[in-house]
């Protein structure tokens, strides 16, 4: 098609029309802003002064120092479903941003067809049934100009979710890291506590050898004998029970590595274990490292961007079309110029009555806004709470470690001693049961308790929105 034949056919004031109005066009809509959540200066239970670094600045294979945990953490990134599943989200949430932002362009198009037809023509020179072929093929283009922002704001929203889910992946990537380091610690206590146990039965089967002796040498009664072989028989079923516990945590723990069911490599044993030292940093940081209160915020932007979009449908909608191409009896004449067809108009749409229909919209998205904004801040709010319940078992589980250390160190001189008293014949076997029954629960309560205190590193690591800075291919191969 001639362009410039084109240009001389449009109506002459149509181009200065609507240059005027995209002169005159403005996006509508509220501008985004942040609502105000200012945190506390500090958290609650901090001991030591805000620094400027934090355990958050760390990547978890500092955080995690154990070879064997390291080794499942890397194979959880890498072969974790959940994970899988945020990133395939991801991949969803970009092609919806483009298609979104493909209204921003010229939508161009063809349309062919080939028909026959028959006609009654009430002309005197052709009166009569006339039959012919048409043929049609042309170039269609449409483009709606964006004078109000509803393609725009359509594709903020759209930008916002994609960020959103891509904070989805990072918190998924954050909360693996943790999830896996905390069941490894639970099945390395697990693994403390079976080694409790089969002391423990080891133990009751001399004392019960040792009173099974002495009653049959007519030196003590039965009591004592039964009593060591309840005790026995209770050692062993905790070691099934064990058994059965250890099973299913590696099971667990294979779930989060996205492979079926086997044994668990291990690495330090519980005891051994030492974390890094755990500065908090700025409490306003969190608000910048945390990928859920990140998610949260983009979630505030897409309810923004789509009050504009409900607020643009009140406005009018304007375009250009056009259509270019050649329609004949032949299929030789869709070449030929004197065949050529073509059209170009400019349209305008918008409403005048919908019944309500775009009021309530609006305030539609206005509620879904506010939702935004609660959640955000209780978002922001469980961050804090998470933080400081990660402080205070810190804090109390030295305590609780010292003493459960000092009192399993009374217990197994209690038992050495009640021995030596037994043997002696200056105590009964009463006291040695006593001695004994009282040793192996508070090992179990230590083992537990070193357990917790890896775990509340975990919790302040994941907290305080650990390996923030971490590129994303980072996060799978340690350095």
């Amino acid at each position: 098609m001639d362009t410039r034949a084109s240009m001389r056919l449009m109506p002459r004031g149509l181009p200065a029309v609507l240059m005027a109005v995209s002169i005159a066009g403005c996006t509508v809509g509220p501008e985004y802003r942040r609502p105000d959540a200012t945190p506390p200066k500090e958290f609650r239970s901090q001991v030591a002064p805000a620094e400027a670094g934090s355990l958050a600045d760390l990547p978890w294979w500092q955080v995690f120092n154990d070879r064997a945990l390291q080794g499942l953490i890397t194979q959880a990134l890498a072969g974790n479903y959940d994970l899988k599943v945020a990133v395939a989200r991801i991949g969803q949430a970009r092609a919806q941003v483009d298609v979104v932002r493909a209204d921003l362009y010229p939508q161009v198009g063809y349309q062919a067809s080939a028909a026959r037809e028959k006609s009654f023509i009430p002309l005197p020179q052709l009166q009569g049934n006339v039959t012919y072929n048409s043929f049609l093929a042309a170039l269609n283009a449409t483009w709606e100009f964006d004078l109000f922002g509803r393609i725009r704001h359509s594709a903020e929203a759209a930008t916002a979710s994609l960020y959103a889910q891509e904070d989805v992946r990072r918190g998924v990537m954050l909360a693996l890291v943790s999830d896996v380091a905390a069941n490894y610690f639970a099945l390395i206590e697990l693994d403390r506590q079976l080694a409790i146990a089969q002391e423990s039965a080891t133990v009751y089967k001399q004392t019960l050898d040792l009173f099974t002796q002495r009653f049959e040498a007519g030196r003590d009664s039965k009591l004592g004998q039964v009593r060591a072989q309840a005790a026995y028989d209770s050692s062993n079923a905790a070691i099934a029970a064990l058994n059965r516990a250890i099973t299913q945590q590696e099971n667990a723990i294979c779930v989060l590595l996205g492979s079926y069911p086997r044994s668990i490599e291990r690495g330090t044993q519980l005891p051994q274990q030492v974390m890094p030292a755990a500065p908090l940093g700025q409490t306003s940081d969190l608000l910048q490292r945390r990928p859920d209160i990140m998610q949260a915020e983009q979630v505030m932007v897409g309810a923004n961007a789509q009050i504009g979009v409900a607020v643009a449908n009140y406005f009018p909608r304007i375009g250009l079309s056009a259509l270019y191409g050649g329609q004949g009896v032949e299929v030789s004449d869709l070449f030929k110029s004197n065949f050529s067809i073509w059209g170009i108009a400019a349209g305008l749409t918008g409403p005048i009555f919908e019944g309500g229909r775009l009021k309530a919209g609006v305030q539609a998205q206005e509620a879904f806004w506010n939702e935004s904004i609660a959640q955000y801040k209780q978002t922001i709010t469980v961050a804090f709470r998470e933080t400081s319940d990660a402080l205070i078992a810190q804090q109390t589980l030295v305590a609780q470690r010292t003493a459960l250390e000092s009192q399993v160190q009374s217990n197994r001189e209690a038992v050495d001693l009640a021995m030596q008293r037994y043997t002696g014949g200056r105590a009964s076997y009463f006291e040695v049961l006593d001695a004994e029954q009282s040793l192996f629960p508070s090992e179990d309560a230590l083992a537990q308790t070193q357990r917790d205190q890896l775990i509340a590193v975990v919790s302040l690591y994941k907290a305080l929105g650990g390996g923030w800075n971490l590129k994303d291919e980072e996060w799978v191969q340690p350095h």
